[in-house]
């Protein structure tokens, strides 16, 4: 029984050998013939000492890198079942931290935009709540025996311009006629205020105060004059060979006066020198209005179309042109005698052209949008404005004669309220500026010329204009354009239940908006 005991522990001792042998290939065989020998009281010691390395069995550490590299390289892909196994969580843990976040994000931005909508609404009903209880005091400015066509303000003055040939300045506070500029030979046509700083530089070199303002009128008589308001006298005429039929100031570098002429041409000329610095064969028809806006210039012209130029600041062609938009995309297309006035805000500049809305273009992409500015097919709309926060759209009903101005907020565009009174007449220009009080006055120019003065809201006189709403302009909401012209037919047939009549107010709309009564500005 011994010898038997024996045998059989000697193949246990074996069998472990074997196992360990396996596991460090560099172990000492000895110990396998001592473990035969029978020294069974030194098992628990060997266990103990298993994991430790003898110095004879540890390899170099050149061949456990090398060893380490050869194992990577032949190691065989771990199947993508096990991967998922086995790192799957770790993969969903990791997806969590990138989704985490993100929804939190996205949370924190839909509450921003909620609180900045509710903050949005809640500005504009406090806005449509003071117009609502806002009143105007109008004055007649009376002089000019022919339209106005145009005016501008000038601290307490207004500069108005006429079919007369006449530049007449007004005294604001006692609504007297301050001076009375006569030079030109032909309808004046345009007007424009260069700023305090230009001049200043005018004066300095003309031996004026440097506290004189100027302004410059153009006409049809084909030039453009410089008028120094205090004295009341034109200190610098300009020959453009061409009917001026609009002009601006664009205040960059040295300055420069651009004009537009009857038969599409744009003009550059230099406040420095006042010579001509380019000449543009920009458009088709007249040009009827030039807005500046920093270095950028805006043309539109009387078949529709609109240019956007830059301003390089240069002796010679200081003008590059950026955009050029035709009437097939802006849609204000009238015919040989319309009247296309601009008022550029940023990417966006808002086009009256004689029909019952206000186009919007986005001059760097040339989408068009469309306000509604008159609740009939029958009203035109002659001129926008902007003063602050408001754009200012003026309204003449061709069918019973009414006029009036409706205010829209911006930059959303959305309807505020309208003024109106009996009688008003016809707005062809606007001009606008705030008194020391943030109280509004505006001047206004058509057969009459009219100064409005923003009152308290108390003590409310006869003849005092106030503020009403107009129902069917308050559902209007600024709306985008596909093809312009299907919508224009869209306007006249929907209109009235598509009833003869409404067609032939429509038509009349467009003969008289765009053609008889405008052609006044050239002739």
């Amino acid at each position: 029984g011994e010898i038997q005991d024996l045998q059989e522990g000697g193949a246990a001792f074996q069998i472990g050998c074997a196992s360990a042998a396996a596991f460090w290939p560099a172990a000492n065989s000895g110990d396998c013939g001592r473990r035969k020998k029978g020294e069974d009281e030194k098992t628990s010691v060997r266990k103990e000492d298993a994991p430790e390395a003898l110095p004879s069995q540890t390899p170099p550490a050149s061949k456990i890198l090398k060893g380490e590299e050869k194992s990577k390289a032949q190691a065989t892909p771990v199947p993508a079942a096990r991967q998922r196994e086995t790192g799957g969580g770790a993969e969903i843990g990791r997806q969590r931290e990138r989704t985490e976040p993100a929804r939190v994000s996205d949370h924190c931005r839909d509450t921003h935009n909620e609180q900045q909508l509710r903050q949005e609404e809640a500005e504009f009903t406090s806005l449509k709540s003071s117009w609502e209880k806002a009143k105007f005091r109008l004055r007649l400015l009376e002089g000019h025996n022919d339209i106005i066509t145009c005016v501008v303000a000038v601290d307490n003055l207004v500069v108005s311009g006429s079919r007369d040939t006449t530049v007449k300045v007004w005294h604001v506070p006692t609504a007297t006629e301050h001076k009375n500029l006569g030079g030109h030979t032909g309808g004046v046509t345009c007007l424009s205020a260069p700023p305090p700083e230009y001049c200043k530089r005018l004066a300095w070199s003309l031996s004026l105060s440097d506290k004189e303002r100027f302004i410059l009128s153009g006409s049809a008589d084909c030039y453009v004059k410089i008028w120094a308001l205090s004295i009341g006298q034109c200190v610098k005429s300009i020959y453009t060979f061409n009917a001026v039929t609009a002009l601006c100031f664009v205040p960059e570098e040295d300055g420069y006066i651009i004009t537009g002429s009857d038969g599409g041409k744009v003009q550059a000329w230099s406040w420095h020198t006042f010579e001509n610095c380019q000449s543009i064969n920009a458009h088709q028809e007249a040009v009827t209005s030039v807005q500046s806006q920093g270095p950028l210039v805006f043309s539109g012209s009387a078949e529709g179309g609109v240019s956007v130029w830059e301003n390089r600041c240069s002796d010679r062609d200081p003008l590059k042109l950026l955009h050029h938009w035709s009437d097939q995309v802006t849609g204000c297309g009238g015919g040989p005698g319309g009247r296309l006035t601009l008022s550029p805000r940023g990417d966006r500049v808002f086009l009256a052209y004689g029909r019952a809305w206000l186009k919007i273009l986005h001059w760097r992409t040339g989408t068009m949008s469309r306000l509604t500015n008159h609740s009939s097919i029958t009203g035109v709309t002659d001129c926008a404005h902007q003063t602050g926060g408001l754009l200012i759209g003026s309204c003449y009903d061709l069918a019973n004669g009414e006029s009036s101005l409706n205010l829209f907020c911006l930059p959303q565009c959305r309807y505020l309220a309208s003024l109106t009174w009996a009688d008003a007449p016809r707005i062809l220009c606007f001009a606008a500026w705030t008194t020391g009080s943030g109280d509004h006055r505006w001047v206004t120019g058509g057969r009459d010329l009219i100064v409005w003065e923003q009152l308290p809201s108390s003590g409310k006189q006869r003849g005092d204009v106030t503020v009403k709403r107009d129902s069917r302009l308050e559902s209007c909401l600024l709306e985008s354009e596909g093809d312009t012209e299907d919508d224009e037919t869209d306007d006249c047939e929907d209109d009235d239940d598509n009833d003869e009549a409404g067609d032939s107010r429509c038509d009349g709309a467009e003969d008289a908006g765009s053609s008889s009564w405008l052609r006044c500005v050239l002739q």
